[in-house]
């Protein structure tokens, strides 16, 4: 597996204005990362400078001998104006990943569940599957024509444990269509990212390594830079390697299914990200290997 790094993991220096997305391709080889991946360009798709920001930064990259291997964006097809609306939009955002030159682009299909509806409640899930299918699949029908695969990954408390993922890969059963596997976000929703894995490691297109620390629900609240998952545990980024997730297990489990694409770092814990990038690479580069 080539070893990359999401722009979302200098997100710090992004917001601070000391690295920009070109400065990105040659902070992470620095670093050593074989590539890496976009988490947006911080513009929206119908910017004009979007498109030529796109092609300096595909050209910085293969200048580098740096392979962009993922570009990610928000979506929500649950949207007020209707999932076509979103569908348009959304194809903008796939003309970019093209010009970025990536394999495949992530994109949500929603975030929450229709309003006043619980996002543990599987039927509240089940309610709106049809609608995160149908503009799952058109998105991925275009994006196909323009030699991008699509895949949305498990994100944001309501499509996030690997049972409501797998029936969203069934439901658009679309052979353009995939799943961004983050080993970390399982813990969001309360799920074993080592079996959460297993399950979804058939659909795999792209995948993450992340790592938290936890705490039980019942712990004295930890305060500032920890969040909570679905079900109440106390949750905090931490460096590959830190933290509680089973890294080594979830990496076997996926490569076990016969992946063997990149593994990029998305590190979003509150230690200074260079050192933390250092230290979580040099451990991932462990745990592959004797994967």
């Amino acid at each position: 597996m080539k070893i990359g790094v999401s722009s979302y993991s200098f997100l710090r220096y992004l917001d601070e204005g000391s690295l920009d997305y070109l400065g990105v391709v040659a902070k992470a080889k620095e670093i050593g990362f074989d590539g890496v991946e976009y988490s947006s360009l911080g513009l929206p798709a119908d910017d004009p400078k979007i498109i030529p920001l796109a092609q300096k930064i595909r050209a910085a990259a293969a200048d580098a001998g740096m392979p962009i291997f993922s570009y990610t964006i928000f979506a929500n097809f649950l949207q007020k104006n209707g999932w076509q609306a979103e569908v348009e939009r959304l194809k903008g955002e796939v003309k970019v990943a093209a010009e970025l030159g990536v394999p495949c682009m992530r994109h949500d299909s929603t975030t929450k569940p229709l309003e006043g509806k619980d996002p543990a409640d599987e039927a509240a899930f089940d309610e709106v599957l049809p609608i995160l299918a149908k503009g799952c699949k058109a998105v991925t029908e275009y994006a196909a024509d323009m030699g991008v695969k699509t895949m949305v990954e498990n994100h944001g408390k309501f499509v996030q444990e690997a049972t409501r993922c797998e029936k969203l890969m069934n439901a658009v059963n679309h052979e353009n269509f995939g799943s961004l596997i983050d080993m970390g976000n399982f813990l969001c929703a309360d799920d074993d990212p080592v079996s959460a894995c297993k399950r979804m490691a058939p659909y795999v297109t792209h995948f993450h390594a992340k790592d938290f620390h936890v705490k039980p629900a019942d712990a004295a609240d930890p305060g500032e830079g920890w969040f909570k998952s679905r079900g109440g545990k106390y949750l905090r980024g931490s460096i590959i390697g830190h933290g509680n997730v089973d890294v080594p297990g979830c990496i076997r489990a996926v490569k076990d299914a016969g992946y063997d694409g990149a593994l990029s770092i998305e590190f979003e814990g509150l230690e200074e990200n260079y050192k933390a990038l250092s230290i979580g690479l040099a451990n991932l580069r462990r745990y592959v290997a004797e994967a």
